[in-house]
């Protein structure tokens, strides 16, 4: 295998990974330049309930802790399409008239199980939304502040690099 081709497998391993507007997203890049769904406090607050309930917090702080619902507002804004955006806003609305319809209330309204079992069916249901959702929550998250110095090990001056440093029982996998 030549360094062309070497170099070609990455980055359609890396592709398959995260969505170029997502990856865009981190670098702080803008990549729409239209029109844009302008969020409302309400829909903020369902994503960072659903993200909550996507990354919970355990021992470490979770999304919402985190401001992950920050980063998936920016980046749906600056990094996707007004029709992209749509389709996940609708997702998002379509989540909460789901739990209405099944339990009578909104899904900010429900218990944790109660969540939990919507993000499930969410998960058939809609899956385009919810592959999104948690694609931009997760990245969302391990690169936040919080995500990374408590979820991951981190170092903020880097030693010197060994590729085959073993791992303790239990440690944390780095952030980079």
């Amino acid at each position: 295998m030549n360094r062309r081709e070497a170099v070609q497998r990455l980055f359609l391993l890396v592709g398959g990974v995260l969505s170029p507007p997502v990856i865009a997203g981190v670098m702080g890049q803008v990549l729409n330049t239209g029109e844009s769904v302008m969020t409302t406090a309400g829909q903020e607050a369902l994503i960072a309930e659903v993200a909550d309930i996507i990354i919970p917090t355990t021992d470490t702080p979770g999304a919402k802790a985190a401001g992950a619902e920050k980063f998936i507002i920016r980046v749906m804004r600056d990094c996707y399409v007004k029709d992209d955006q749509d389709k996940f806003y609708a997702g998002l609305a379509k989540l909460d008239a789901d739990s209405k319809a099944k339990f009578g209330k909104g899904f900010m309204d429900l218990s944790i199980p109660e969540k939990n079992e919507m993000v499930k069916l969410s998960m058939t249901n809609d899956k385009p939304f919810f592959l999104r959702m948690k694609e931009l929550t997760t990245v969302g998250y391990f690169t936040s502040e919080i995500g990374a110095t408590q979820a991951l090990e981190y170092l903020p001056i880097p030693g010197r690099f060994d590729g085959s440093a073993p791992y303790k029982p239990g440690q944390k996998a780095w952030a980079i």
